[in-house]
């Protein structure tokens, strides 16, 4: 066992009912405790953990737990105010990866998921210590312990023996079966721990003023005339009630304890108030107060926790939320928000504001608003879960400006937009002052292009601006999706027409010509004169009735998913009376495709028209803003209609054998650093890599011996400089091509030797290859949202052309076809021109094998395959470089709080 597992931090992860616990390894000091612990328990808890009420077992099962850590022996302790509430255990017993483990509950704390949490938590333990089986045995009379194993999520195999059953749980199969298991559990829990923040039967607000201007005071008068029904209480040492609340000393003195606590205090002022709420028993607390220095922050963070308050900010707008019976609008925002069913979280108030007028204006109203602030505990994964499970919200709104664990985030994410929208601002998508990167992979790899990456595997529809988010928002609260990106254009003036047609078609869509029979059916209908193309110009004169059976007919035409009305007022309208808007609004709940307005005289970017017979159409102002939505609509209706990706099984992987080639290159550089020439290869070989032949020389006489071993096309090789660090041989000079017979390949030696004297080690020889596409394929290792897969053009050009893809492993079968068809050159790849098509299935390969090989080497800090060949052959990678770095293996989907 590696010192770093013995260190594993402590961590405090939710409980099923919602209560934190802190979870930890157990340690010599705390024998006592533990000794205590156990005799504690009932008589008949202990037979059923040590198969006989022995109080003898409570003295031995304490030294066992707090002995000096050795290998193969982890026990993790429950904590809850300060006491120890539940251990579970594994012991290998000299075993590799085969551990036995045990699992005790303090009495009266049973059905809580105490035992649960502990296992899973172990389990991640030992599967980073190559575990990759529990056995356990029970009495078959205990019931729970066997119905907490069988509800893992893992494959478990049970055999009965007389009063005993002996459990056999996998750990390395089923793996996502044992994920969504782990986050259905997580999600009830989750759901659970906000019900006191979000659904308060008592609220405080501390730091309610008497000055008209004070933060606390305006929070408080928002609770009361926003028309919160629970118990409301204000803290002022100095007042004996504020704007007619009562108001006492301290949170100590209150009547009754507060679910949750609204803090707008001096920064000074924020953990002792924290610590006071936790002592009276608060649930939640939410701090407005901005300014809290290093110290002042840990102090808040470590009262949450450790009396196991949830917290939304510091640094925040405040917390809303609406439902039958219970308003609460504890912000200290200009007005209420409209109630309604869009979600929001923010981590800018400025936005949050900006949103919630926004959305009140349209009329989607809001169903719950958590202004995230410095999001030092509640984030966007916890509001997405939460709206999952409200059955109010049908819409979520995001502005996150980062991440804390992206790829929970994700995997959150695409199971929530399977049921409603989820939109986010992209937020922060410029990174001017990022550090040069060392290798072409690192050097494409921006943060603009992991986000990316991030939004399109999760489903999430990014938007550029507020604007832009609230435009969209409009379409997917109002409209259906369209079932494709064909539009139809139809407008009373032409010039209106083409500018909504050259919107659709910058946004990525298309007009489509229209179907002879729906030509014949517009011309029966509109005036004479009119043009029925795409777009339709229906001219000045048409009338309102006319508009509404264009309208109707072009959302019953073949091919077209959607349609666009431009709309300018006219004389002519204006003189017969006509309203040719409501042949936007006129029953759409006969038609079953989107139907859009742009009105180029309307004041607001986009308003929500109301309908005949209910409902509302959206209306624009600009056609950019009407196709960019639409746009976005369509490609969400695209990623719903895909299924759920899988992450194809791999034959020929060594992932023990990658382990060991990476521990054994760290133990000989701790500080890390990029492979020599056989080291790479030999990583890339476990995992099946296709590698061009290749031979190592460090003098001009084993050059001349390697050159004639290898035979390359027509004779001719290739011979490439190397010393440790060298990056870019192209632009070194470091590379020679088209070697041949000895005088050449010894020539070349001879120049290289002399020109990199001091520097070069060695050079590398390889046959002269065929041509083909030259790619780049290669993975960046990134601190926050993990390993992000590069694929594009490569060669001595990828730099200069920026041709890349990318995605976040591990790659799913979807996220290989969308990394081979996105970047520019796919064309060429798919046999534009009557070419040959490369072998694209050896592609995928690569791809799957380059993800699997990231996944499972966190060490991996970079990977450049430049150039990889891709022939109708095959694909090989002609140049790779690897750099490691030393570090912790991380379970990204381990239940903990942040």
């Amino acid at each position: 066992m590696t010192d770093d597992l013995l260190d594993r931090p402590t961590v405090h992860a939710l409980l099923a009912d919602g209560a934190t616990v802190r979870i930890r390894p157990a340690a010599p000091g705390d024998h006592e405790q533990l000794q205590g612990f156990y005799e504690e328990m009932s008589a008949e808890n202990l037979r059923l953990r040590f198969f006989a009420p022995s109080r003898r077992s409570a003295v031995q099962a304490a030294d066992r737990a707090c002995a000096r850590p050795h290998p193969g022996y982890r026990a993790l302790l429950a904590e809850a105010d300060g006491r120890v509430i539940g251990i579970a255990e594994y012991d290998t017993g000299g075993e590799e990866d085969v551990a036995e483990i045990s699992i005790a509950v303090a009495d009266g704390l049973h059905h809580r998921g105490v035992g649960t949490l502990l296992v899973e938590h172990l389990a991640s333990a030992a599967r980073a210590e190559g575990i990759t089986t529990f056995t356990a045995d029970a009495l078959s009379e205990n019931h729970e312990v066997l119905r907490l194993f069988a509800d893992l999520g893992l494959r478990t195999e049970r055999r009965f023996e007389g009063p005993e059953a002996r459990c056999v749980i996998h750990l390395d199969e089923d793996d996502d079966a044992y994920l969504t298991a782990v986050e259905a559990r997580g999600r009830a829990a989750d759901v659970a721990s906000l019900l006191p923040l979000l659904r308060p039967a008592a609220v405080a607000v501390v730091g309610a003023g008497r000055t008209p201007g004070s933060v606390g005071r305006a929070i408080l008068h928002h609770l009361r005339s926003g028309g919160y029904t629970g118990r409301l209480l204000a803290v002022n040492p100095r007042a004996a009630s504020v704007l007619g609340v009562p108001s006492h000393p301290s949170v100590a003195a209150l009547p009754v304890t507060p679910d949750l606590v609204v803090v707008a205090v001096p920064a000074a002022a924020v953990p002792g108030v924290a610590d006071e709420c936790g002592r009276a028993g608060a649930r939640a607390l939410v701090v407005v107060t901005a300014g809290l220095d290093h110290t002042q922050a840990h102090a808040l963070l470590t009262a949450c926790r450790t009396y196991g308050m949830r917290l939304v900010g510091p640094n925040c707008l405040g917390v809303s939320h609406t439902q039958p019976g219970l308003s609460l609008d504890a912000t200290f925002a200009a007005d209420h928000p409209r109630p309604g069913t869009a979600g929001v979280a923010v981590q800018s108030g400025g936005v949050g504001i900006a949103l919630l007028d926004g959305l009140s204006r349209l009329g989607v109203g809001v169903s719950s608003f958590v202004s995230l602030g410095d999001k030092f505990d509640v984030s966007g994964n916890d509001m997405l879960q939460w709206w999952e499970s409200d059955e109010r919200t049908d819409l979520a709104l995001l502005h996150l400006e980062s991440f804390g664990n992206p790829r929970a985030f994700s995997r959150t994410a695409r199971r929530v937009t399977r049921r409603i929208p989820v939109l986010t601002v992209d937020a922060g998508r410029t990174d001017a002052g990022r550090r040069a990167a060392a290798s072409h992979t690192a050097a494409a790899a921006t943060r603009t292009m992991t986000r990316g990456a991030l939004f399109t595997q999760a489903g999430i529809t990014a938007t550029r601006s507020v604007g832009e988010l609230l435009e969209t928002a409009a379409l997917l609260h109002s409209q259906p999706l369209p079932e494709g990106s064909r539009v139809a254009v139809v407008t009373n003036a032409g010039g209106a027409g083409v500018l909504v047609a050259d919107a659709c078609a910058e946004a990525g869509l298309s007009l489509p010509p229209l179907t002879p029979a729906t030509i014949d059916e517009l011309l029966a209908v509109l005036p004479d004169g009119a043009a029925v193309g795409n777009p339709v110009d229906a001219t000045a004169a048409v009338a309102e009735e006319q508009l509404t059976e264009c309208v109707d007919r072009l959302t019953r035409c073949p091919g077209v998913d959607a349609v666009v009305v431009a709309l300018v007022p006219t004389a002519v309208a204006a003189a017969t009376g006509d309203d040719l808007v409501r042949a936007v609004t006129a029953g759409p709940g006969r038609r079953s495709r989107p139907v859009l307005a742009v009105r180029l005289d309307q004041d607001r970017s986009v308003t929500l028209l109301p309908a005949d017979g209910g409902g509302v159409v959206p209306s624009y102002a600009e056609p950019q803003a009407a196709a960019r939505a639409l746009a976005h609509a369509a490609e969400r209706a695209a990623w719903l209609r895909r299924p759920a990706g899988v992450v194809p099984a791999l034959d020929d992987v060594e992932t023990a054998r990658a382990r060991t080639v990476v521990a054994e290159y760290l133990a000989a550089h701790p500080d890390g650093g990029w492979l020599d020439p056989a080291t790479c290869a030999d990583l890339l070989a476990c995992y099946s890599v296709p590698q061009t032949p290749w031979a190592w020389a460090e003098t001009e006489d084993q050059a001349v011996l390697a050159a004639d071993r290898l035979r390359g096309l027509d004779g001719r090789v290739v011979m490439k400089a190397h010393w440790p660090g060298l990056l870019h041989k192209a632009h070194q000079r470091a590379i020679h091509l088209d070697l041949r017979g000895e005088p050449q390949v010894r020539a070349a030696f001879r120049d290289l030797a002399t020109r990199f004297c001091g520097l070069m080690t060695g050079v590398v020889l390889q046959p002269l290859a065929a041509r083909g596409a030259e790619l780049l394929a290669g993975v960046v290792q990134d601190e926050v949202f993990g390993p992000l897969v590069l694929f594009g053009l490569g060669g001595t050009a990828t730099e200069v052309l920026k041709d890349h893809a990318a995605r976040l492993a591990p790659l799913t079968d979807h996220d290989v076809h969308d990394l081979l068809t996105a970047p520019r050159c796919a064309p060429l790849l798919l046999g534009a021109d009557a070419d040959t098509p490369v072998d694209l299935e050896e592609l995928e390969q690569l791809l799957l094998r380059l993800s699997r090989m990231a996944t499972d080497l966190p060490q991996l800090a970079e990977a450049d395959f430049n150039p990889v060949l891709a022939t109708p052959a095959g694909a090989t990678v002609l140049d790779a470089r690897v750099r490691l770095l030393p570090r912790r293996p991380q379970d990204p989907y381990l239940r903990r709080l942040r």
